[in-house]
Parts: C-alpha cells; sequence; structure tokens
C-alpha cells in the first residue's frame, strides 16, 4: 500500500512554517496519542503516521529530500526507526506538549525557564532560469529581504543597551499560576509576552524588536542537471534569530522556462523532427542544433513515421554526478499535400513498381507486424 503524503497526513500546504507543522502536529498528536486511545489501534497508527511525518518535515535536509524525491528520497526514516519509544518517532514531544500541559496542569510543579532566544524563520526565494541553465548550471545574483540583527542596539532591543530585564509580573517565569481547586493553572504572563523578561528603553531603530528589515544581495549556484522545483538551501541565510538565536535558513526554488524545440523527460532530452519520404526510404543525416552545440542524426534506411533514434551522452547531466541521458529524436514522415507535374510522374511510376495488400487487420495484429519487421 502506497503512504500518503506527509504534508497531507498534517493537512498543511507545501509552503507550511515550521511553526505551523507544530501546530497542525500538536493538534493531531493531542486527538490520536494512544493514552486519550487506549486499544485503538486505528488511533495508534495515525498518531505514528503523524509522528514520522513531522520528524521529516522538521529536518531541512531530509524535507529537501523529500519534496524532491517524495518517500524514496528518506527512506529508512519509517516508523521501524523511530527513537525515544514506541510512540515518539523520533520527536521531542515535551518540546510539543510541555507548554499545553504547563498551561492547563501543575504537572511535576517545575518552572518554566524563559528565554528570548529563538531561531530566526526560514525564507523562501523563487528563482526562474533559463532551460539551458538548468541542464549545465548557471550563477546568478539575487535580491532577498530579511530580518537581521540591530545594529544600533547590537541586537539588544534596548537603547542603552542593558538588554532585557527581568519581568516585575512573572518575576522571570513567563507564566502566572493560579490555584483552581486541586489544579494549579499556568497562563502566560501578558507584560512579558511569556518571555520572562521586558525592555525599559526599547531601541529607536528596531523598537524593541531587536531585529530590522533589510535588502541583500545573495550569488546563487545553480548546479547542472537540475528539475522544476528544486530547493537549494542556504544555511543561516533566513530571518536573524531573536536575542542572539539562530539565523533561519534560505530556500532558493527554482522555475524553469519552457523551451522552444526540446523538452525535459527526466535526464533524457525530447524533439520531434520532419522529414521527407525519400529521407525515410533512403536514410539521411540531419544536423541539429543542440541545446550545447551541432547534433548530427542518422536516419536509417527505411525508417517508419514516428520512429525514435538515440543520440547518447547529448541530454541532461545527472545531478552531482557523472554522464549524461539521451537526445531521442522522433521522426516524422511529412507527406506533400500538392505535387508538381513531374513529381506526380515519379510518384506514378514508383507506385507502378510497389504493391501493398490493402486488407484491414485488427489494431492488434498490426502491432505484432511492427515488433516483427521493426
Amino acid at each position: 500500500m502506497s503512504k500518503a503524503d506527509y504534508y497531507e497526513v498534517l493537512g498543511v500546504s507545501r509552503e507550511a512554517s515550521d511553526q505551523e507543522l507544530k501546530s497542525a502536529y500538536r493538534k493531531l498528536a493531542m486527538k490520536y496519542h494512544p493514552d486519550r486511545n487506549p486499544g485503538d489501534h486505528a488511533a495508534e497508527e495515525k498518531f505514528k503516521e503523524a509522528s514520522e511525518a513531522y520528524q521529516v518535515l522538521t529536518d531541512a535536509d531530509k524535507r529537501a529530500a523529500y519534496d524532491r524525491y517524495g518517500h524514496a528520497g528518506v527512506s529508512g526514516g519509517g516508523p521501524g526507526g523511530f527513537a525515544g519509544g514506541p510512540f515518539a518517532g523520533g520527536v521531542d514531544l515535551g518540546d510539543i506538549f510541555g507548554d499545553l500541559f504547563g498551561e492547563m496542569f501543575n504537572m511535576g510543579g517545575g518552572q518554566q525557564r524563559a528565554t528570548r532566544q529563538r531561531r530566526g524563520d526560514d525564507l523562501r526565494f523563487d528563482l526562474t532560469i533559463n532551460f539551458e541553465d538548468a541542464i549545465f548550471g548557471t550563477e546568478t545574483e539575487v535580491k532577498i529581504r530579511r530580518l537581521e540583527s540591530c545594529e544600533t542596539c547590537h541586537g539588544s532591543g534596548s537603547a542603552s543597551g542593558r538588554g532585557p530585564s527581568t519581568c516585575p509580573q512573572c518575576h522571570g517565569r513567563g507564566q502566572l499560576r493560579y490555584q483552581q481547586g486541586f489544579f494549579s493553572v499556568a497562563r502566560t504572563c501578558a507584560a512579558c509576552s511569556g518571555t520572562g523578561s521586558i525592555i525599559g528603553d526599547p531601541c529607536q531603530s528596531c523598537r524593541g524588536e531587536t531585529r530590522v528589515s533589510r535588502e541583500r544581495k545573495l550569488n546563487v549556484k545553480v548546479p547542472p542537471g537540475v528539475e522544476d522545483g528544486t530547493r537549494i538551501r542556504y544555511g543561516g541565510e533566513g530571518d536573524a534569530g531573536r536575542s542572539g538565536g539562530p539565523s533561519g535558513d534560505l530556500y532558493v526554488v527554482l522555475s524553469i522556462r519552457s523551451h522552444d524545440f526540446f523538452e525535459r523527460d527526466g535526464h533524457d532530452l525530447r524533439c520531434v523532427i520532419p522529414i521527407s519520404f525519400p529521407q525515410a526510404v533512403l536514410g539521411a543525416e540531419i544536423a541539429l542544433d543542440g541545446v550545447d552545440g551541432p547534433v548530427t542524426v542518422k536516419i536509417p534506411e527505411g525508417t517508419q513515421s514516428g520512429k525514435e533514434l538515440n543520440v547518447r551522452g547529448r541530454g541532461v547531466p545527472y545531478l552531482n554526478e557523472k554522464g549524461r541521458g539521451d537526445l531521442i529524436v522522433r521522426v516524422v514522415v511529412q507527406i506533400p499535400r500538392k505535387l508538381s507535374k513531374a513529381q506526380r510522374e515519379l510518384v506514378t511510376k514508383l507506385a507502378e513498381t510497389m504493391t501493398v495488400d490493402n486488407k484491414p487487420t485488427s489494431p492488434g495484429l498490426l502491432d505484432k507486424m511492427k515488433d516483427l519487421f521493426g
């Protein structure tokens, strides 16, 4: 049975951010967790499926491989390889459920450790390139807009440079707790938005946000053999993190313009060329303008219309590997609509020397005859 698409499993789009993935997984995990559905094997399988999808899509490298190759690109990371117990799926459930359980119940009486440091968001840049550039590679400069650490306050968010101070409302915990019957219920502190700290003198440039938006130029190298939809990852080129947190990544997503003559089929190139009746009967050599220079296509004697001829090694280079695909030329015999008097006389004389049994035959028999006579 084929595996379900990871994005469909989590119910998110293919452009979903890490936060959207986390939120979607959290809802599914709460719904199908085995502890909430004892003895329900269907719920257990849905929980495993969601955990596997979340594990792959929140890993930048695995997600890039999955987006390009599907399940084959991340084989070996299925349910049998989950870490952290039979249901964890390699996912830190404490990270997923910690905030939720902390808000609902006082489980263990632990105190949440507040921090302002956060990883920056990943960014996407859509780049359109020519057909030839996708085959042979290219290098181009792009402009991106991203959040960078504020130079005025050096990322502290404070005009004086002192940085944040402990929130007087929650005393740095990021939460305020209330006793309700047998439970101690925690609520996110509104004064500091759960960070546990506040900035008393916000920087005028970033207004206490620690980051500002800037446009930057980036040199993008496209390797030979890329396909439409290929994602190129540039680590640390996304939005800057908050308060010294690590930067996110930049993903350059490629879109390839179509070609007037060639079509791509994996690592092969395909095209169609017309030939005359004499060329099909007697054979010929035809010169084409290939994507990398002239190509000579040899037409054997007796070539039938629709025949495909291979020119080895003149296709698309294998990505990050040696070798190239083939150029596949499909020939179509053109029948002239009008003939001159001299041409008609010649064709008439030729017809007198050739006989064809025009008896109807079934399509299946015709295919067998093609196989027998090439």
